[in-house]
């Protein structure tokens, strides 16, 4: 796969798991000095990792759900939360997610996850606000 079909593969697919409104606004907002970021993100993780056979996009929300609560990393988290909807999981298995990671990680990380995973799945519609 060439450069430019990597990048059109992983735009397909980030646009479909975030939101093509998200992924367009993030790139129209990149300016000159983010665009090679931008490039680089949408080729090397939407186009070259997401892309593979090895895993479905469920298995890779739950991963990523996982580690973003390990790095402690609350506004992606929130961004995947919602991609993990979209990529068919249910307000109970983002919970079991939340839950398996907070024992692995610790309470102080699971707790700043599971209120981030609140305010997506508010916005989201599909918990009460």
């Amino acid at each position: 796969m060439t450069d430019e079909e990597r990048f059109e593969a992983g735009m397909a697919v980030r646009r479909a798991v975030l939101g093509a409104d998200y992924v367009d606004r993030s790139m129209a907002q990149s300016g000159a000095f983010m665009a090679p970021f931008q490039r680089l993100a949408t080729e090397w993780c939407w186009g070259e990792i997401w892309t593979r056979d090895g895993l479905d996009r469920r298995a890779r929300s739950l991963m990523n759900l996982a580690m973003l609560t390990a790095l402690g990393k609350p506004n992606e988290l929130k961004l995947h939360v919602k991609g993990a909807l979209n990529n068919g999981l249910s307000v109970e298995e983002i919970g079991e997610a939340l839950l398996h990671a907070t024992v692995y990680c610790g309470i102080p990380a699971g707790l700043e996850a599971f209120r981030a995973a609140s305010e997506a799945l508010k916005e989201a519609g599909v918990i009460p606000a």
